[in-house]
C-alpha cells in the first residue's frame, strides 16, 4: 500500500461531505501506522461512512470493494455520490432507506464476509458497551482481518472529579469517549479477537497532528 497523498482528495472534501472531525487526515495517519494489503477480491466493511467521503478514499487507497454503511444517510443518496465520483461499481451502499434499516446493532450480512473493518468518528457512539464487538461485528469478519478505528476520546481514564466534570460539559454523551486502553478491553473480551482479527487501536493524536487541511 502506497502512501496516501492527502491532496488527491482535497477536491471530494467541503462541509457537505465532511460530517465530523478531519476523517481524511485520520485515516491518512491510519493507514501510514497500519497499511493494508489487500486486492480487489476483498472486501472491507466502513462502518458509519457518512456521506461516504472515508468510502471513497478507502477505495481508492486499497484497492478493495467497500461497503459503505449508515444509520442516517440514505443509501441512494449516497449511490449517486458514488457514481459522480466515479466509484459507483467499487463502492456499495448499506445504509437506512425506507426498506432496510442497516444500523450496527442490525448488520445483515453472510458470516467472515469482510477482510477488514474501518470505521472513523463513529464507532464510540454505539460500540461502548461489553459484548458489542463479539455480538455484533466479529461474526462478519475474516479470520486474520484488520479493524481499523478512529475516534475522538481520553489519552487516559477519568481520575478525580474529571468524570463529574465532562458530564457537565457533554451531558449525557459524555460516556462515549474513552481512552484507547478501554477501547481496547472492549474489543479483546473474546478469544476470537485476540486470535485471528488484528485490531488497531491507538492514539494519534500524540504526533500534535494538524488536521486543517
Amino acid at each position: 500500500m502506497k502512501h496516501m497523498n492527502v491532496n488527491d482528495y482535497k477536491k471530494y472534501i467541503s462541509a457537505e461531505t465532511m460530517m465530523e472531525p478531519n476523517s481524511v487526515r485520520i485515516l491518512e495517519e491510519l493507514f501510514d501506522k497500519y497499511p493494508l494489503q489487500l486486492t480487489s477480491d476483498d472486501l472491507i466493511l466502513d462502518l458509519g461512512c457518512g456521506k461516504g467521503l472515508t468510502s471513497l478514499i478507502i477505495a481508492k487507497e486499497t484497492g478493495a470493494k467497500v461497503y459503505a454503511n449508515d444509520l442516517w444517510i440514505n443509501a441512494d443518496e449516497n449511490k449517486k455520490r458514488f457514481a459522480v465520483w466515479g466509484i459507483g461499481r467499487q463502492v456499495i451502499p448499506v445504509c437506512e432507506d425506507a426498506n432496510n434499516l442497516h444500523d450496527a446493532n442490525n448488520l445483515h450480512f453472510e458470516e467472515k464476509k469482510f477482510s477488514a473493518l474501518i470505521s472513523i468518528n463513529s464507532y464510540h457512539y454505539f460500540a461502548g458497551h461489553e459484548g458489542f464487538f463479539k455480538r455484533k461485528i466479529l461474526p462478519y469478519l475474516k479470520d486474520g482481518s484488520v479493524v481499523l478505528i478512529g475516534v475522538p476520546g481520553l489519552k487516559d481514564e477519568y481520575e478525580g472529579r474529571a468524570e463529574e466534570l465532562l458530564s457537565d460539559w457533554l451531558g449525557d454523551d459524555a460516556y462515549i469517549f474513552k481512552s484507547p486502553k478501554t477501547w481496547e478491553a472492549l474489543s479483546l473480551l473474546c478469544d476470537r479477537s485476540a486470535c485471528v482479527v488484528e485490531i488497531k487501536i491507538n492514539d494519534i493524536y500524540n504526533k500534535g497532528s494538524n488536521y486543517d487541511i
